[in-house]
Order: structure tokens, then C-alpha cells, then sequence
């Protein structure tokens, strides 16, 4: 039977990630990963895999077990490769001779369109690249299944057919997936680990119902703590009442009794631990407000690819002051080439025939490459421009989450949530009283995440935006236009364009 077990497991960087982590994955157990940016989900799945070493505690795989980790990135070797021969390297040589046929069986299974199988790697759509990870590690057969992030650039089509995929996957082999899609991780586990650099947590539970569970427990052990520190308080005011009294009466009982009850108080102290609460960096936004209502207005204007073939009208259509607007449509539809537009109109007043935009809208742009950010800039750099002072700037930086280490450093080599936890902030600084938001919870943890839910809706932004996340899209939206059939028409929620979906990809 295929099994990966942790006998107290610890991996300390500059301080530990997590440790005295003990648990068995089997067959028939898919264990969602949760943890904050940078907390060590990545890095225990490499622990899992072999591919990194554990600082304590010991990993053991059942004998023979095939292991296959779906990392987050695309070797540069593999883009110019077509999909085919990119999957075919995954085989050893001696089954890319003999055994090249199981490339077509799994391109097959991941209904990958005949013409694409030709395309290059670097050609190919973000959602499948992504689908080309997997398919790279589940044609050399594993036993076990690791995913890193799976859900990245996938569109909606083809989240719910890798759910669908998923879940007889991981009825026979054990699956661990490390994901911030809360809904994907309802839909696929049955196990979720809370990774904490303190005491991790797990729970035979998916997603949503174990964080109630772990809520649960967390507020326990708060009144615990808090009755615990109470107490000792309670006994060291009782010490220093008796030591007095003991030394004005001469009595050694009763300073005997004062030492003993300083010694409870400090046991009670030593044993309390602070109870870990979720950080994702300090993730707030802002509405500078306006007067208008009308923020932007649209006259039947005509969406297209860049080439010029058209996509779709958008009728006449108002964007009101309060709404959060979301765009819901196939991949394709016109849903990037509409936000390129509306930024395109905002930036630069008058030059879109048929928009008419508030002169009083200040745009807050995120999209989900985020493009806004220079590589080659440092955290300082790019917050310094708000005119926050030196050590403003250092004071903004910690709160979302960057030690002074990392504040100096290229945007280029910090994670993807970091850099998203730095886009956030910028936008705040901004102080925009409209967003335009692409795929903006694509980079960001669950936590954070809820806390840009949170801000958007306690400060009644305005906003568009385009999200596959559809806890997200539901908690979000006020106001919903689905693109179909060349038109642009409001319909009254997302759940239709949800259950089309999840539909066409059942088949």
C-alpha cells in the first residue's frame, strides 16, 4: 500500500517554517496544504519528494514508491519544446523509444485539442502550461501525487475538469495539494493540513470545515491561555502579599508559601504559548472617494482582439460609484481586451470613441502577471515614490510582510505573494476610487485573500473585475455581465455561467 509517513518533521530557515509535524498519507487520502506566503508548503512538498532535506524528524515512503511533484515553474529547456515532445521528456530514454505512446494516452485524458500538441511550450496558454506540468509527471506513473499550486491560470473550464480529474485520481493514490483556491479544495480533500511554524494542525476534513474546526480549537486555547495568565497573576499578587506579611511577621512559613506560589505562577507562565493567528502581511486598500455616480459610461462600443477581429458590443452600459462589476465568459470571450480598453479610456481621457469617463475617477490597476512592477526595482524603490519618507516607507514595508532584509532586494527575486502583497500596497498608496482588478487573488494566500475581501467591501470600493476564484467572485460582486454569443448582457448572479461550466467540463 502507497503511504508517505512524518515521524516529527521540522524545517527551520532563518526560523522554523514548521516542525514536530507527524502524520501518515495513504491511499485515498488527499490532504489539502494551507499555509500562509512563504509558511513552507512548497518546501514540505519537496520534503515529500525527496528533493529537499528536512532539518528534524524523519520521512518514510513505502518501499519502490514513485513520487511525482508538480512544481510551480516551467524549466526554461521545456518552452521551446512542442507539448508532445515536452511530455515526452518526463519518460526515460528507454521509454521514449519503446513507450512514446503514452504521451498521445495522456494528452488524450487532458483532452488537449489535436493542433495544439504541435505548439511550443512558450505558445501555449498560462492554463496549459499548467495542465503540462501535470501531464509531464502523471505519464511517468507515480504512485503518489504532489501539486504545487495546480490551479494557477486555469480558466474556469478547466478548474472544474481538473477537479473532476482529481477526485477518482486521488481514491487510489495518496494526493497532497498545496492551493489557495478555496473552493478547489472543498471540491478534491478529504484530509487538510494547517502548516504553522508552532503546532500544525490536521484534520479529517475538506477545506471549509476543518478551518471551522481549527477556528474552533484556536479559541479554546485562547480562554485557556488567557484563564492561565490570569491565574498566574492572580498567584504572584498573592506571593508578594504573603512575602510582605512574612517578613514584617518574621514567619519562614509564609515566606515558604510566597516562593511556592512564584513557582506556580512562573510553571503556568513557561507552559502558556501565544495561540498562532494567520498573517499575510498587512493587506489594506482605501476609496478616496467622489462625488460622481456615473464613473464610467459606454455607448455600444465594439470589443476586439488586437488583430481587429471583432468580439463582442458592450451595448449601452453605466458603471455606477459603489458597484463591483464582474466579468464572467468562456477564455477568449473578450474579457482582457474589455479591461484594455476601460484602462486604455481611463488613462488617457477622450482617446476611446464611444467611453466617457468621470473626470473625477482615480484608477488602482492590478492585473494578474503583475505587469506594474519592475523587475529590476526594490521594495524601497517602488513604495519610496508615494513620498511616504524613509522611514515611512520601512514601516509599510514590515507591515505587509517584509523584513528589512528583503526590502532592498530586486522585486525579481521575491515570491510571487510577496510581489502580490507589494502590488496591494502600492495600489493602497495610490488611493484610487476605482479598481480595475485582473485575477487579483491568483498570487495571494487564503488569508490574505479574505483580508483584500474584507477591505474591498468595509470601504465600498468600486471595482471590475475579472476572477476564476469563485468564493471570490460570490463574496465580491454586486453586479455580474457575461460575455457570450458576441453580446455583452447582465445576468443577475454567476451561479448559471458556474453550472454551465462545471457541466460542459463533466461532459
Amino acid at each position: 500500500m502507497a503511504s508517505i509517513s512524518l515521524k516529527d518533521v521540522g524545517v527551520t530557515a532563518t526560523s522554523p517554517l514548521f516542525q514536530h509535524l507527524t502524520l501518515t498519507i495513504a491511499e485515498g487520502d488527499c490532504v489539502g496544504l494551507i499555509a500562509q506566503n512563504g509558511g513552507g508548503k512548497s518546501t514540505l512538498l519537496r520534503c515529500l519528494a525527496g528533493t529537499a532535506e528536512v532539518t528534524s524528524g524523519d520521512i518514510v515512503r513505502s518501499r519502490g514508491l514513485r513520487l511525482g511533484l508538480v512544481e510551480q515553474d516551467i524549466a526554461e529547456n521545456l518552452r521551446p519544446l512542442t507539448l508532445h515532445e515536452a511530455i515526452r521528456r518526463a519518460l526515460s530514454p528507454e521509454q521514449r523509444e519503446d513507450e512514446s505512446w503514452r504521451v498521445d494516452v495522456v494528452l488524450d485524458e487532458f483532452e488537449a485539442p489535436a493542433d495544439m500538441r504541435d505548439r511550443p511550450v512558450s505558445a501555449l496558454s498560462g492554463g496549459w502550461q499548467r495542465l503540462m506540468l501535470i501531464a509531464r509527471v502523471w505519464v511517468t506513473e507515480p504512485d503518489a501525487l504532489l501539486l504545487d499550486e495546480p490551479t494557477n491560470h486555469l480558466d474556469l473550464a478547466k478548474l472544474y475538469w481538473l477537479e473532476n480529474w482529481l477526485k477518482p485520481v486521488s481514491r487510489n493514490l495518496p494526493v497532497v495539494v498545496a492551493s489557495h483556491d478555496r473552493d478547489f479544495l472543498d471540491a478534491v480533500t478529504n484530509r487538510t493540513l494547517f502548516l504553522r511554524p508552532g503546532t500544525s494542525r490536521v484534520f479529517a476534513l475538506p477545506f471549509s470545515a476543518a478551518k471551522t474546526a481549527l477556528a474552533g480549537e484556536d479559541n479554546a486555547a485562547e480562554a485557556s491561555r488567557e484563564k492561565d495568565m490570569k491565574e498566574a497573576s492572580r498567584l504572584r499578587r498573592n506571593a508578594g502579599e504573603l512575602k510582605n506579611i512574612g517578613i514584617n511577621s518574621g514567619s519562614d512559613l509564609l515566606q515558604k508559601k510566597a516562593k511556592q506560589l512564584r513557582e506556580r505562577a512562573e510553571s503556568l507562565e513557561q507552559n502558556v504559548k501565544a495561540v498562532h493567528r494567520e498573517r499575510s502581511g498587512d493587506i489594506r486598500l482605501g476609496n478616496s472617494g467622489t462625488h460622481a455616480r456615473v464613473m464610467v459610461a459606454f455607448d455600444d462600443v465594439a470589443i476586439t482582439r488586437p488583430d481587429g477581429e471583432p468580439l463582442f458590443r458592450t451595448g449601452r452600459l453605466h458603471l455606477f460609484q459603489g458597484d463591483r462589476i464582474v466579468l464572467l465568459g468562456r477564455n477568449g470571450a473578450g474579457k482582457s481586451q474589455f479591461i484594455k480598453l476601460l484602462r486604455r479610456a481611463i488613462e488617457a481621457a477622450d482617446t476611446v470613441p464611444g467611453v466617457k469617463v468621470s473626470p473625477q475617477l482615480a484608477l488602482g490597476y492590478m492585473d494578474q502577471d503583475l505587469s506594474q512592477l519592475r523587475p529590476e526595482q526594490s521594495p524601497v524603490d517602488l513604495i519610496g515614490r508615494f513620498g511616504q519618507g524613509d522611514q515611512r516607507t520601512a514601516s509599510l514595508l514590515a507591515g505587509a510582510g517584509f523584513a528589512v532584509e528583503k526590502q532592498g532586494r530586486p522585486i525579481g527575486q521575491l515570491s510571487f505573494g510577496q510581489r502580490a502583497r507589494l502590488a496591494l500596497l502600492a495600489l493602497r498608496l495610490a488611493e484610487p476610487n476605482f479598481y480595475l482588478l485582473d485575477e487579483p487573488t491568483n498570487h495571494i494566500d487564503i488569508t490574505g485573500q479574505e483580508a483584500l475581501e474584507g477591505e474591498i467591501l468595509a470601504h465600498g470600493a468600486t471595482a471590475v473585475l475579472v476572477s476564476h476564484d469563485r468564493r471570490f467572485v460570490r463574496d465580491i460582486g454586486t453586479r455580474f455581465l457575461l460575455i457570450g454569443g458576441r453580446r455583452l448582457r447582465e445576468v443577475d448572479g454567476p451561479e448559471g455561467f458556474f453550472a454551465a461550466m462545471a457541466a460542459e467540463a463533466a461532459g
